[in-house]
């Protein structure tokens, strides 16, 4: 998180497209020089051309790589970590069923593959696949109210029968597992 920095450069900005968080960051980074700015999370991201060194993003919804490459300076690097493919998915198809076209979005080779496409070089990829332990469908039903994106139309009313199924299984044969899938992206735009 951009406030939890030691230090920024002398020109540091924000973005944000959630109205909540556009007001939590301004409160956070705003008394460190650091300005916010609400953007609608879809191109022209609010940048000149060639105008920063450095983008970075944790689990950006979108990757807009010819955006990226444009406001990069020559030179500039791009720094993330993104949501890898089929993330949760154990638990996703769980309550959703199968859903073989969605877990190949987000797969690293796709990002790569756009991000030269975009005239940006991959400096480095790194991949890691996380556990994550459920050990009660309380825990269930606090994830995905929070997590809406994952079964969009969740209610425990919807799916009473899929959380008593859960909690029996959770009871008889231990946590329920499912991985989180992350990676690691440094690109750069090259000198011009």
């Amino acid at each position: 998180m951009p406030a939890e920095a030691s230090t920024f450069p002398a020109v540091a900005v924000a973005t944000e497209s959630w109205p909540p968080n556009v007001r939590k960051a301004t409160r956070l980074l705003h008394p460190r020089g650091v300005a916010v700015v609400a953007d609608p999370d879809e191109p022209p991201l609010p940048f000149a051309d060639n105008a920063l060194d450095l983008v970075s993003s944790r689990h950006p919804a979108t990757v807009w790589w010819s955006e990226i490459h444009r406001v990069l300076a020559p030179g500039g690097r791009y720094l993330a970590q993104h949501v890898g493919p089929a993330s949760a998915f154990e638990l996703i198809e769980y309550f959703l069923g199968p859903q073989p076209q969605a877990r190949r979005s987000r797969h690293p080779d796709d990002e790569v593959a756009a991000a030269e496409a975009a005239g940006l070089e991959i400096v480095d990829l790194r991949t890691a696949q996380l556990q994550i332990t459920i050990h009660d469908v309380a825990a269930v039903v606090y994830l995905l109210r929070k997590v809406i994106w994952w079964v969009p139309d969740f209610t425990v009313d919807r799916y009473l029968d899929r959380l008593r199924d859960l909690h029996d299984r959770i009871r008889i044969e231990g946590p329920f597992v499912a991985h989180s899938t992350r990676h690691l992206v440094e690109a750069r735009r090259p000198e011009e």
